[in-house]
Formats: structure tokens, C-alpha cells, sequence
């Protein structure tokens, strides 16, 4: 393709939707046999942000044995964060700007992953898209409510795309479990879900009567901060906007719910078939400010009845003094002795590993995160049921071989844009929720925010910097 490739973003051309020049070639009765994918039957993969994090899906997308890595693109290409991924993948073309990337060899490659800060996942995202490519990309899916609306409606524009996002719960026991569950109606009319996360945040140290963004500092040789900064309002360089300080702030990244969020949550919603909610009401933001997240956060996310379902609140906690109690016959919590119990039986923990307690007419069950599996809280409930508890498959594929197997027409994947869009936006709200200190009431039908004019013009975001608005055009 021509230099001008971004062209498609101006014209609304639709671009080609084949698999972009990769042979498919059958293996061999051996090569079966043996497990061995001959080059030519692999998908050619570039690399988005292969640093910190990025480094670890490439990795992982690697060993599956189902990928080649063709090209990296970073930023900061050459820092510190950057060499690991540099020295296993020697031929891989490099790039700093994946607009260039897209440019010079987008005909080289058929998927992407994207492992950039939370705020940039959506132009690299919109442009695979639009260049016919399968995009994994890291949870959350985007920043603000408007851009999971524009990512959901490329996907869905080009169907023979595989989307993954990155909740790597979604094919793991976890996942399966839920479904066999529910399915079986072992999990049924559930009212209540406390999700936390309870661990030490990045900005925890931070002064929260702050009323400025950090000062400008020098932009290291390695960093292109242009490029870094995308659509984003643009702010002077600071290292604490960098290597994973952005999840801190409001403008860049989604704070402990979008980190954890999509590990802790991510079955209930896409099974108990939430959608997005009606209220979502902050009870409790200790620090807020701003700029960047609160030291503690609760918040109440209210959802209506579907079908023969009853309604349901989330309530999500984070922060170090934030803890949920938890119902009498827990397990092991680390409970505080300091604390009594109270009278109604449940019990405040000194620590707790971030999960879920979930609530149903009949039964109460406690989970972790990403692919941890649920249990049946209560000694004789657990023993009256486990000989009733149906069968959980395995899953067939990690969730890097899901993705890449749904490339080459193998499998479906388990969090494709129209499943994962809702469950981010449901973060997106939340975050507003935080930022502003409001109760938010939303139609969801209009899907607008309806007691706060302001709050529902944020709620699309601020519009894009100058020169990033036609990744906004589906």
C-alpha cells in the first residue's frame, strides 16, 4: 500500500477485510501430531507497547507457537522497558509510531496486539481495524463511553475480524465455571455482588489536596511524547505519567475499577446479562481531587431487572481502608481481632485478595479474580451441594491461543468487543462517577445520563486533539 494509507480515515473507505497475504497451509499428519505449526499456517502479529505489561502479552502470544512477531512499535523504543522484547525478536521491524507502522508494512502483518495506556488503546484500535487486521487489545477498551461505542461499531463493521480484550479470565476456570453454573442454576436470582480490590495503588503516597498537574520535566532521548500523548489533551512530560504512573489520572488511565474491574466482575456481567445500569451513586471517595483517583472508593452500580432475573446492585470497593465485610462461614480472611463482628453476622477482614462475594436467594459464593474459580460459602450449604455441582469443562485454549485461533477461523473469541464494550462501559460510568462525586442516573435506553447535563457531555469526552479526530469515523 501507498504512504498515504491513512487515507481511509478522511475517505471512510472501507478497507479490504482478507486476512492481509497469510497462507494458510495445512500441517502435515507429523506436524499434527508433533504440535507443530509450520511458519506459513501462523498469523503475523505486530506489536503495539511492548514494554512493562505489553511485554508480558507478547510473550505469552509467542509461546502459543501460533504467532510470528513481525513488527514492534513503542514509544519509548530502546528505553530500559523496551529491550527484554527488542533482544527475543531481532528481525521484527521497529516502529515508534504505529501510524508509520501501518504505512510502511501494513501489508506484513494480519493481527495486532495493543498494550498501550488505557486513553490510547482506541486510535491504534480503530485504525487495525479499518486496515482489515484482528486486534487484541488490553482491558479496559477505551478511556471514555463514546469511544467503546466507536470500537463496538467497527467491530461489528467488519465481522471477519476477531476482537479479544485482554481479561485473560474469560478462558480460564472462572469462565466456564460461571457459565456451567448458571446454566445448571446453581447461580440463580442473585441481588447483590461486593467486588474488591484492596491492594496498594500507585498514587496511595500522593497528596490528594493537589491543585496542579506535576511539573514539566526533560523528555527522555528514548520517548517520542507526541506520539505518546494521541488524542489526548496534551500535558508537558512527567515521569509520572509514564510506564503505568498514567493509571493514576483521570486524563489518561481508569484507576483500581478499570485495572481490576474486568477480572473481577467481567463473568457476572456477561452472564447475569447486566448490560449497563441504571444509577451509578458514589457512597464513598476518601481524597477525591480532580486530578487523579481517590484513596478509597465505593461505589453503588444499580441494575434493573432482566427477564425472570431480579434487580442487582455491584457495589465495588478499593482502597487500604476500605475493606467489605463478609458473610459468617467466609473462610479464611485474615480477620482483624480488633474488630467485633457486628450483629448481623458478617465480619470485617484486616486483608483481603482482591474477588467477590456474590449474593443469590439460596446461596452465597466467594471468587477471586481473573480465572479463580467461585465457591459455595457455608460448610453444610457447600456439602449439600457438591454432589449436585454439574461438570465443568476445561477450556479449550489460554486466552492468547483464543485469540490467535480465532484469527485463522479455529475458534470464536470469549471477549470480543461486543461482549467486553458494555463491561467497559460500565467502568467508563463509574469513573465519571468518581471524578465528578455525583450520583449519576442513566437511561438505558437513550443511554445518556439524564440529572446532569454536564456529566452527560463528559460522558462522550473531551473532543480530540487537533490531527486524531478521524479516528473517530467509523
Amino acid at each position: 500500500m501507498n504512504s498515504n494509507r491513512r487515507s481511509f480515515l478522511k475517505t471512510g473507505a472501507t478497507a479490504a477485510l482478507g486476512l492481509s497475504g497469510l497462507t494458510v497451509i495445512s500441517p502435515s499428519v507429523l506436524g499434527k501430531s508433533m504440535g507443530y505449526v509450520a511458519p506459513s499456517d501462523k498469523v503475523n502479529l505486530a506489536c503495539v507497547g511492548i514494554g512493562n505489561r505489553g511485554a508480558e502479552i507478547i510473550k505469552e502470544l509467542h509461546k502459543t507457537g501460533l504467532c510470528n512477531v513481525v513488527a514492534l512499535c513503542d514509544v519509548d523504543m530502546g528505553a530500559k522497558q523496551t529491550l527484554d522484547v527488542m533482544n527475543m525478536f531481532p528481525q521484527a521491524k521497529k516502529f515508534q509510531d504505529f501510524r508509520k507502522m501501518f504505512d510502511q508494512i501494513g501489508n506484513e502483518f494480519d493481527a495486532i496486539s495493543i498494550a498501550t495506556p488505557d486513553f490510547s488503546h482506541f486510535p491504534v484500535t480503530m485504525m487495525a481495524l479499518a486496515e482489515g487486521k484482528h486486534v487484541y487489545v488490553e482491558k479496559p477498551m477505551a478511556r471514555t463511553f463514546r469511544e467503546v461505542d466507536l470500537m463496538i461499531a467497527a467491530a461489528k463493521k467488519y465481522p471477519k475480524l476477531a476482537t479479544q480484550m485482554g481479561n485473560q479470565g474469560h478462558s480460564e476456570g472462572n469462565y466456564f465455571q460461571f457459565k456451567t453454573w448458571k446454566d445448571a442454576g446453581v447461580i440463580k436470582d442473585v441481588t447483590a455482588i461486593t467486588a474488591h480490590m484492596n491492594s496498594r495503588r500507585r498514587w496511595h503516597d500522593w497528596d490528594p489536596k493537589i491543585s496542579s498537574y506535576p511539573a514539566a520535566e526533560p523528555i527522555p532521548s528514548t520517548l517520542d511524547w507526541d506520539v505518546w500523548t494521541a488524542q489526548a489533551e496534551p500535558h508537558a512530560f512527567n515521569k509520572d505519567y509514564h510506564n503505568g504512573q498514567w493509571r493514576c489520572w483521570y486524563d489518561f488511565g481508569m484507576g483500581a475499577l478499570g485495572d481490576w474491574g474486568a477480572h473481577i466482575i467481567d463473568t457476572a456481567h456477561e452472564f447475569l446479562e447486566l448490560g449497563l445500569p441504571y444509577e451509578v451513586n458514589p457512597t464513598k471517595l476518601s481524597g477525591h481531587n480532580p486530578f487523579f483517583f481517590p484513596m478509597s472508593t465505593t461505589l453503588e452500580f444499580k441494575f434493573p431487572e432482566r427477564g425472570s432475573m431480579p434487580p442487582l446492585t455491584i457495589t465495588w470497593q478499593d482502597g487500604l481502608d476500605n475493606i467489605p465485610a463478609v458473610p459468617e462461614g467466609y473462610g479464611v480472611s485474615e480477620l482483624d481481632p480488633n474488630i467485633p463482628p457486628p450483629s448481623n453476622g458478617q465480619m470485617q477482614p484486616a486483608k483481603l485478595n482482591p474477588g467477590k462475594i456474590i449474593y443469590s436467594k439460596d446461596l452465597i459464593f466467594k471468587g477471586g479474580s481473573h480465572g479463580s474459580t467461585l465457591s459455595i460459602i457455608g460448610g453444610a450449604k457447600a456439602e449439600e451441594w457438591k454432589s449436585k455441582l454439574p461438570e465443568v469443562p476445561a477450556s479449550p485454549s489460554n486466552h492468547f491461543a483464543n485469540f490467535l485461533k480465532a484469527a485463522k477461523g479455529e475458534e470464536k473469541t470469549r471477549s470480543p468487543f461486543e461482549i467486553a464494550g458494555p463491561l467497559s462501559q460500565v467502568f467508563c460510568l463509574g469513573v465519571l462517577a468518581q471524578w465528578s462525586g455525583l450520583k449519576l442516573e442513566f437511561d438505558r435506553e437513550t443511554r445518556q445520563i439524564t440529572n446532569n447535563p454536564m456529566a452527560n457531555q463528559i460522558l462522550a469526552g473531551m473532543p480530540p486533539r487537533k490531527g486524531w479526530e478521524d479516528f473517530y469515523k467509523v
